[in-house]
């Protein structure tokens, strides 16, 4: 293997002379620094330094540099080759997103040419505002035709090769590049680089690899220990991913660009080392693999403190729109003020749920407070009142007055919880999302089609607004089949093309048209007649609650889809729905369950494990009316709600969680 590889050597070697560029080792003799060795081989120290990034800071006796040789002389090998030369030249400034391919392209000429006389592109790329020549060839005298006799065959048509090579350029490697970090620059797969250069195993500096033409202007060497350079796997996540590597979705963005069109199997990603606390991630992942075991647990029968718990409860009520002395005045305000009416419900539930922890022998304290959707609300009420001895703070119910809220508590150490907000809160160490955000819905709906698609016939049918979702899918299900619909509707014929006979046929549907989810259900209910059909989305939106889309559609489809809350079953009795109907005389809606749930858990939580952070560190599941808690640290602080459910229709049009 080794006489192999010096072979290849040899042969790049070759090959790099013939496109009118060789490079060789340096060995650095005593009193020689960069300067005097740029001067030797009558380069620039910039063509050594972009060869050899460590040579930046100052080079050592008997170490190699790599030395890019401009040849002077014609080889004899080379004379039997005669290059075009050059009549006039184009000065082109280089623009933004042009690389050697679009210019070739534009000028007609090959990459080859454009290097072959700018001799710095052999060994860096173009640079944004560079001036570089562009030759131009003296046009050859067209040989003319010669006419085909009848029933004589035309001659053969080869197949020209540029078009291949135009494909590919030519990379140089760089001491302590990796295949990583060159698949990375280059924007494609380890595999793919790998099948350009097979006769390359051990990639050494100044060896030539073919590479693809799609530049990342970046560099491809990691020049601290604070990142390293990752191969997606299949079926792999953003969601997962951003819990392996202990980074908020944001951040892997930012270091990786290229994800804005979606993670795609056989991506390099960049990815960090450690840990916001500084800890190595393998450390970090043995820790959660030793707590990894969910307890699901009725906290109720584990009891022991019950010292009284002070709460305090923050929420949008927007009193101050109310007239005291006009009731009609009052009701409008109510029916016009949808966020007035959700915290009036919340609040509903926090105070049965206060209730009920007393019958278990938990009081409790709590004060409320009006936050009128402003954070410069939140700031006057913790500004303005003792916050010493609170276990928790439940609210505000807004994203911006939620952050706002736990940042001011943070010295404190006072938990802030959020209660409904589905957005990606911010890394906040004592804020706690206990609603499931959108992107965990939809992971974990993936995953679940993932682990139970075997043996079925997979269909996604996904509209342009939602290709990120589309090739997320994909990813996870291989052997998917794909129907591309059009703006607002998808024929029966295509959607019947795709679906089989004799087997399980699960579709998986994702817009926000109404128009597409009107065709498709309706044209998948007429098809449901022979096929067998299970529908499914990874992100049931309020067009799915349109009157355009047939409920009953979707319950013959036996809708599934992912949900932070389950709808509680009214044939079953529990305590809390009767009493709540005994006092109010209606059925309690989500909101209300959910400030019950909510407030009962950290309750609960309190007296059972002392603080919620050590309900965090147990690893504790619990599950109440419509909700369950499953808290999870944030990578970069706080916590968030990993409880989610799949819940699905049936014939009747009642909700059951799937198995």
């Amino acid at each position: 293997m080794k006489y192999v590889t010096i072979i290849c050597l040899f042969f790049q070697v070759l090959s790099l002379t013939a496109f009118g560029q060789a490079y060789k080792y340096h060995t650095v003799a005593p009193e020689e620094n960069v300067y005097r060795i740029a001067q030797k081989y009558g380069i620039s120290e910039e063509a050594i330094y972009t060869l050899n990034p460590d040579a930046r800071n100052g080079v050592n006796v008997g170490s190699k540099l790599v030395i890019p040789i401009q040849d002077k002389t014609t080889s004899t090998s080379q004379t039997t080759i005669s290059l075009p030369q050059a009549v006039s030249f184009i000065d082109h400034k280089v623009q933004k997103q042009e690389n050697l391919y679009r210019l070739s392209k534009q000028y007609n000429i090959s990459e080859e040419d454009i290097k072959r006389y700018n001799k710095q592109l052999y060994s860096k790329e173009l640079q944004l505002g560079e001036t570089i020549k562009i030759p131009v060839f003296a046009i050859k005298e067209a040989a003319p035709l010669r006419p085909v006799a009848a029933n004589q065959p035309e001659p053969a048509r080869t197949t020209s090769p540029a078009r291949q090579e135009s494909s590919t350029r030519e990379h140089i490697i760089l001491p302590k590049e990796t295949k990583y970090g060159i698949a990375r620059k280059y924007g494609m797969t380890v595999k793919e680089l790998e099948s350009l250069n097979p006769t390359v195993e051990v990639l050494q500096p100044g060896i030539m690899l073919k590479v693809g033409t799609n530049v990342l202007n970046e560099p491809v060497i990691l020049t601290d220990n604070d990142f390293q350079f990752y191969e997606v796997q299949p079926q792999e996540t953003m969601f997962g991913l951003t819990r392996r590597f202990q980074i908020d979705q944001d951040s892997l963005m930012a270091l990786n660009p290229a994800l804005k069109d979606g993670l795609k199997y056989g991506m390099v990603l960049k990815v960090p080392t450690k840990d916001s606390s500084g800890r190595e991630l393998e450390d970090v992942e043995m820790l959660v693999a030793e707590t990894s075991e969910v307890k699901s647990m009725d906290l109720s029968e584990n009891l022991k403190d019950f010292s009284t718990k002070n709460l305090v409860l923050m929420l949008p009520y927007n009193l101050s729109k109310i007239r005291n002395d006009s009731v009609s005045n009052s009701v409008k305000v109510l029916q016009d003020d949808r966020v007035m009416r959700i915290s009036l419900d919340f609040h509903n539930g926090v105070i049965m749920a206060i209730e009920r922890a007393k019958e278990l022998g938990i009081s409790t304290n709590i004060k409320v407070f009006d936050t009128q959707q402003q954070a410069s609300r939140v700031i006057s009420i913790i500004q303005s009142n003792n916050f010493d001895n609170v276990d928790a703070v439940i609210g505000p119910l807004l994203q911006a007055t939620s952050e706002e809220a736990a940042s001011r508590l943070l010295r404190e150490k006072i938990p802030v919880i959020s209660p409904i907000s589905n957005r990606e809160l911010k890394a906040i160490p004592n804020l706690y999302q206990a609603r499931p955000s959108d992107e965990m819905l939809r992971d974990a709906m993936i995953e679940y089609l993932r682990k139970n698609a075997q043996g079925k016939n997979v269909v996604i049918v996904a509209d342009a607004a939602s290709t990120g979702t589309k090739t997320r899918l994909m990813n996870a299900l291989p052997n998917a089949r794909t129907v591309n619909p059009g703006a607002n509707n998808v024929a029966e014929s295509t959607l019947a093309a795709a679906l089989v006979k004799g087997r399980e046929n699960w579709v998986i549907l994702e817009s926000e048209s109404m128009g597409l989810l009107s065709s498709a259900t309706s044209a998948l209910n007429r098809l449901a007649r022979n096929n067998n059909i299970t529908l499914f989305t990874t992100n049931k939106n309020n067009s799915f609650e349109n009157d355009v889309v047939s409920n009953d559609h979707l319950g013959r489809l036996k809708f599934h889809f992912p949900s932070e809350y389950k709808e509680f079953d009214e044939t079953v009795k529990d305590d809390f729905i009767e009493a709540y109907k005994a006092k109010y005389e209606v059925i309690p809606n989500k909101y209300t369950v959910r400030g019950y749930d909510l407030t009962l858990d950290i309750l609960l939580r309190l007296a059972s494990m002392g603080s919620l952070e050590k309900s965090v560190e147990a690893n504790v599941l619990t599950e109440y009316v419509e909700n369950k808690f499953l808290y999870r640290p944030n990578p970069n602080g706080g916590f968030y709600n990993d409880a989610v459910y799949i819940m699905h229709y049936n014939d009747d049009l009642t909700l059951s969680v799937a198995k």
